[in-house]
């Protein structure tokens, strides 16, 4: 978010945590991107502060306050106020427990991979309408599909991105996988180091798909962890969350920090992949 936009939405996110009786005098901005993350004191709650409505806040509530149920590794909704999203001044507002970081070094890859497959279990019980893997490749391929919406991007690299987008996902289908429902993006960013283990976080990400797919996020050393994974379709996986990636760097409205580097960067990475394939 811009800076107007940060601070609206701070005042959205105060405003809600004060008429909720949650005493809150400062918030500190944790994460900016497409949405902010607050650490609101004095009650000590964290914040989530998304732009676009409380649609997608409350698919992840309804998925986080399942998963607490199943005793899954996630970060834990605020316990003092009503699990659900408040919306104000076009914000929609979530409320989490926050989590102090115990230590500055990543998560060991042997308690990622121990979290990450009892999440899976988790998620395994859940009972939610969720999108497909392809739905959010669709939403990249539209991107690419679009000059006014990625108005930098080369006409090459348009190319390869439509086309990698496209095959990788017949490649994927067509291998006919077991699937389920999946945490989306459970990179080493979305995982909390806590005096509880490892926690998830930003389960707005969930949806259905092959295990090969969430694993695809994840650094080898956690994936090496799943002996039964097909290497291959992983592979593939991996390349097309590439693809993906590279593909929403581009997005002229993307304010992801040092973006359009990163989409330079990770497209040419794109590049050498799939001539290595």
């Amino acid at each position: 978010m811009e800076a107007p936009e940060i601070r609206r939405a701070v005042a959205a996110a105060k405003s809600i945590a004060a008429g909720l009786e949650l005493p809150v005098d400062d918030a500190i901005v944790l994460n900016n991107s497409n949405k902010l993350a607050l650490r609101l004191l004095p009650c000590d709650a964290m914040a989530r502060v998304a732009p676009d409505g409380s649609a997608g806040a409350t698919f992840e509530i309804d998925i986080a306050r399942q998963l607490a149920e199943a005793g899954s590794p996630v970060a834990a909704l605020e316990p003092r106020v009503e699990p659900r999203a408040y919306e104000e001044d076009g914000f929609a507002v979530t409320l989490w427990t926050y989590y102090p970081p115990i230590r500055p070094d990543a998560v060991a890859p042997h308690d990622y991979a121990d979290a990450l497959e009892r999440l899976h279990a988790g998620l395994r019980t859940v009972e939610i309408a969720a999108p497909h893997f392809t739905d959010r490749v669709a939403d990249a391929q539209r991107l690419v599909a679009s000059r006014d919406r990625t108005p930098s991007l080369g006409d090459d690299d348009r190319v390869l991105l439509d086309g990698a987008l496209r095959d990788l996902t017949d490649a994927i289908r067509g291998r006919g996988a077991d699937e389920q429902l999946l945490h989306g993006e459970p990179h080493p960013g979305n995982v909390l180091s806590t005096d509880a283990g490892p926690l998830f976080i930003d389960l707005e990400t969930c949806c259905r798909g092959p295990l090969e797919f969430d694993l695809a996020h994840v650094p080898e050393a956690v994936s090496e962890r799943y002996p039964d994974l097909e290497s291959a379709l992983l592979r593939d996986c991996r390349i097309l969350v590439l693809a993906m990636i590279a593909t929403w760097r581009w997005d002229r409205e993307d304010q992801f920090p040092n973006g359009r580097q990163l989409g330079i960067d990770w497209t040419n990475q794109l590049r050498a992949a799939l001539e290595d394939r």
